[in-house]
């Protein structure tokens, strides 16, 4: 999903030499510089030139200023991809208004007005379909942000030789990450410091999304803490997930469940997780070049979003 397109694509820029994803969080700055080899960027990346990752503190959501440093820093010449972190959009779900396809999103920001923090003025915002629930209700997912912010951050951007390709959330960054498979399969998602967030992916598409509390400092957790309380309460959350997914949308049951957890910790918690769920648990591979930047999936992740739109696309022309 790439959200504010009617901003990003305002200027027109050369062909980039580099990939950028950015992914906010909500007290750092995750970068990743991924050098253009002459494949389409895929699960397979392949460079002759070394990938750079950068994370920098920010104080006071000052996100604007720390691009800037880093754009004159490396001398950007890029394709960008901006991931927006859990206080910058929010998602909503709410029934699909009846009006004209041309009107759905002017009918959405009044719609979700009271939903969320941002005026409808200042909100831009993008929707994905659901699956129809039992009953046949049509929902939609609604994401929004408030256009201010990012006016900033892109006209920051989109200078010089660069452009922003795309703006997006975690949960698609992560989503990206999953090779196209036709049996769904329970993500377990996290960030540094930032809160877990669960998603069931099938053939491509995301079918459900779900963001915890509580679960930001699980990196600081001791293995018998993570087993008598942690793994405990995110098994219940996972199975109240998958009941969901099997009753309300009338889908096959979930096939497997895939962790990316950047922590010490993260395989035991996988294997500690299968013991509670009784659904094999693996962990989420990222591209075999960047394996061991699993603090940065949500960057990476974004810069796959141009594989994820050929995919579509060829999946269109073949259907047609």
């Amino acid at each position: 999903m790439s959200l504010l397109t009617q901003i990003s694509n305002i200027f027109s820029k050369k062909q980039p030499k580099q990939l950028v994803g950015i992914a906010l969080q909500r007290k750092s700055l995750n970068l990743c510089i991924i050098p253009l080899s002459d494949k389409v960027i895929s699960n397979e990346i392949e460079s002759t030139e070394e990938a750079i990752f950068k994370r920098r503190d920010i104080e006071s959501s000052d996100f604007t200023s720390v691009m800037e440093r880093l754009k004159r820093r490396y001398d950007l010449t890029y394709k960008c991809h901006l991931v927006l972190n859990s206080l910058q959009a929010h998602i909503v779900q709410v029934e699909k208004p009846k009006v004209p396809k041309s009107e759905v999103i002017a009918a959405l920001k009044w719609q979700i007005k009271d939903l969320v923090p941002i005026s409808p003025e200042n909100m831009v915002l993008d929707y994905f379909d659901g699956p129809l629930l039992a009953g046949g209700m049509e929902k939609i997912n609604v994401v929004c942000s408030p256009i201010s912010e990012l006016k900033e951050m892109v006209s920051v951007l989109n200078t010089g030789t660069a452009r922003v390709a795309s703006i997006t959330i975690e949960e698609f960054a992560f989503a990206n990450l999953l090779p196209t498979q036709n049996d769904a399969s329970l993500l377990v998602c996290q960030q540094p410091n930032e809160e877990i967030v669960l998603l069931i992916v099938k053939q491509g598409k995301l079918y459900f999304n779900r963001r915890l509390r509580g679960f930001s400092q699980i990196a600081n957790k001791t293995e018998d803490e993570l087993a008598m309380v942690v793994i405990d309460s995110l098994a219940l959350e996972i199975q109240r997930s998958s009941d969901y997914f099997e009753r309300q949308l009338k889908q096959a049951p979930i096939k497997d469940i895939k962790v990316l957890l950047p922590i010490e910790s993260e395989g035991f918690f996988a294997r500690k997780l299968a013991e509670n769920t009784h659904i094999p648990v693996t962990l989420l591979a990222l591209p075999e070049a960047y394996k061991d930047q699993r603090e940065y999936a949500a960057a990476i992740g974004a810069t796959m979003y141009d594989a994820r739109i050929s995919e579509q696309t060829q999946e269109l022309m073949n259907a047609s």
